[in-house]
């Protein structure tokens, strides 16, 4: 009778991020990988589109209707939209299935508060699910890069986010040393901005920049130099306007937040006890998140620590997919873990 009612939950994991949301489903991996950006009616409150459909309308909305990304960060801060944003993306990922019953392994930045960690839960449970667990986002990671994190032996994970750029040291199936740093791809685009805006007094948009650094974005000097024409509108005419922009003008923009992330990683590497140092040695760095996707970023950091980086595979997804493993494994929270939550 036990393993019936067991059977009635719907078990997910769940990636709640500033960039991107992605659910997994128990044994099925990734069901959903979706903006984490809702549009809304300034005047009555209503919610016109969650997710891809929301992105389109970023820099394109008119009077009256705002683009909002619920998480920054990656902490809440729009409770309401988030939780709208959450329940809206779980029916997708469910489809037809109810989530009335659902449990959820949420992951999260290490270094966030408990009232961070609260308004996650406290999201969960509004979205309708049943119970919500949270997950550092660096176990998450290690667990999705298949990362034997039981050893008694230090492995270091850089999880790159939207938001944030977390830095573990992990042995035992435990964070032993961890660095938050509030930056990720979401800067890397803001430094684009800025440079482009500073260079050709050209006003582009989030979504042109995220363009640059996916398809000429790179830290690493190249001759000859790839060129994009770019888009936007000409501070000093207010007209729309073209240019070319040089990959090398973009190496340049992306070494601004970079060097906050190798000074992070360098001050966890520096603090961390010798016998971990040995291990991390011994064994590298592994990068996750959409941000480790950067080209020559593991190149860069490999030049900088003197120690071997690699990017994991579906570095986008590690997170994701490691609380879907966790809540295949949902026995382990109710032993070792006190519920987040129960509606």
């Amino acid at each position: 009778m036990l393993e019936f009612f067991d059977s009635l939950h719907t078990d997910v994991g769940i990636d709640l991020g500033t960039a991107n949301t992605l659910i997994c489903l128990k044994h099925q991996g990734i069901a959903l990988q979706e903006p984490s950006v809702v549009a809304v009616d300034d005047r009555t409150g209503k919610v016109l589109a969650v997710g891809k459909a929301a992105k389109q309308m970023v820099g394109r909305t008119p009077q009256g209707i705002s683009t909002v990304r619920p998480l920054r960060h990656g902490v809440i801060a729009d409770f309401e939209l988030a939780a709208v944003m959450l329940r809206h993306l779980l029916r997708q990922a469910l489809q037809k299935r109810s989530f009335v019953r659902s449990r959820a392994v949420i992951s999260v930045p290490c270094g966030v508060t408990n009232v961070e960690r609260r308004a996650v839960i406290d999201a969960a449970l509004e979205a309708g699910v049943k119970e919500a667990y949270l997950l550092e986002e660096p176990l998450a990671a290690a667990l999705g890069a298949g990362l034997p994190i039981k050893e008694a032996t230090g492995l270091m994970v850089v999880n790159l986010g939207g938001g944030t750029t977390e830095v573990a040291v992990i042995s035992l199936g435990q964070i032993v040393f961890s660095r938050t740093l509030r930056l990720g791809g979401a800067e890397m685009d803001d430094a684009l901005v800025r440079a482009i805006k500073k260079k050709y007094n050209l006003l582009i948009g989030e979504q042109m920049a995220e363009t640059i650094k996916l398809e000429i974005g790179t830290l690493r000097k190249t001759t000859p130099s790839a060129v994009m024409e770019i888009r936007g509108r000409d501070l000093l005419t207010g007209l729309p306007q073209s240019r070319l922009l040089d990959q090398n003008q973009v190496r340049e923009a992306l070494l601004e937040p970079v060097r906050s992330i190798v000074e992070t990683i360098r001050g966890t590497l520096e603090q961390m006890p010798s016998e971990m140092a040995a291990d991390v040695l011994d064994r590298g760095i592994v990068l996750t998140g959409g941000a480790a996707l950067l080209r020559d970023l593991d190149w860069v950091l490999t030049r900088e620590t003197g120690l071997t980086v690699v990017v994991a595979e579906n570095a986008l997804g590690c997170v994701a997919l490691g609380t879907g493993r966790a809540a295949e494994n949902m026995n382990l929270f109710h032993k070792g873990h006190r519920p987040a939550g129960s509606k």
